[in-house]
């Protein structure tokens, strides 16, 4: 598979042939390089393979206003619907070896804005998460507001940090009156927003360096070599604010986990939870993904970051 890696374009029909062993970053490239206009929901994280990230679901910053990477598959006559339920979110390893896939551009403006603004409990991180939950997934649908909650020292002080991470596809005035109606809590400043093109945008959420040739999008290999657990849970009724003082309780004592906060609605909402074998459509506020990173190579190391991450899951 690995080097199976064809990215072809189709402007005409706005689709594109992929081969399963491209990485998204390939992908995503090859249809900038094509057209300004069009793009893809394909994940924050370009050195993904294709084959994994499309058969299990692979979910992006714009997932609230076009879905899943594999609500944008097309070619499903060739395969049979049985068959392309069955890849649709579900991994392709039990239903056979696939090593190309159809898939179906979508429209984005010329100019996308974003912004990343954090936030300490010092600072009412935990009032703003809490009325995050009430907002993110009615909000308009082209607006996607990610959470990366982790612990840190400050000034020799242990604290919590809220990183509030967006991608709007439109400008940033249009940005700012929506965040002013819906969200004045954050206190969004037009000094937050940056305006550029979708795939600069893409840098931007994989946290590349201002500048950084999209070029680096052919990198097959993260930015760091290192150690990663991930888990997840799916939120479906806000956690109080109670509660939220207890998890940052928690992380602060296993000082290393993170939290990231994905926000569903919006095209999420309308799709069941048995329209695909991905289920986690309507009815989830939002995702949290426990993680944590190391990068000591030793059996102690390993053990002591797993256990981090087992005890926030079992708190939770």
């Amino acid at each position: 598979m690995f080097d199976l890696r064809s990215v072809r374009i189709d402007m005409e029909g706005e689709s594109t042939w992929v081969e399963s062993g491209a990485t998204l970053g390939e992908v995503l490239y090859r249809i900038a390089e094509k057209s300004k206009v069009h793009g893809f929901p394909a994940g924050v994280c370009p050195t993904v393979g294709v084959g994994g990230h499309f058969s299990g679901g692979g979910y992006d910053n714009m997932m609230r206003k076009y879905g899943l990477s594999t609500d944008n598959i097309l070619d499903r006559e060739s395969m049979g619907e049985d068959l392309f339920w069955a890849i649709s979110g579900g991994g392709e390893a039990s239903f056979g070896v696939i090593v190309s896939w159809k898939i179906n551009l979508v429209p984005v403006p010329d100019v996308v804005t974003v912004f990343r603004v954090e936030k300490t409990l010092e600072q009412g991180a935990t009032d703003i998460l809490h009325q995050w939950q009430y907002v993110a997934d009615e909000i308009n649908e082209g607006l996607f507001i990610r959470v990366v909650v982790l612990p840190q020292i400050r000034k020799g002080h242990e604290t919590i940090k809220a990183k509030f991470v967006a991608f709007f596809l439109r400008n940033a005035k249009e940005l700012l009156d929506i965040m002013g109606e819906n969200f004045p809590e954050l206190g969004l400043s037009p000094e937050d927003c940056i305006e550029m093109g979708w795939i600069e945008s893409v840098l931007f959420s994989s946290n590349y360096p201002k500048g950084t040739p999209l070029e680096v999008l052919f990198d097959r290999h993260s930015q760091q070599e290192k150690y990663l657990k991930k888990k997840s849970d799916y939120v479906q009724e806000p956690i109080s604010k109670t509660d939220l003082e207890g998890i940052w309780k928690k992380m602060i004592e296993l000082k290393r986990p993170a939290l990231t906060l994905n926000p569903y609605g919006g095209k999420m909402s309308e799709i069941s939870s048995s329209a695909s074998p991905f289920p986690h459509r309507a009815g989830n506020l939002y995702k949290i993904q426990y993680s944590v990173n190391w990068k000591e190579e030793s059996t102690t190391a390993s053990n002591l970051n797993l256990d981090r991450i087992r005890k926030i899951y079992d708190y939770m």
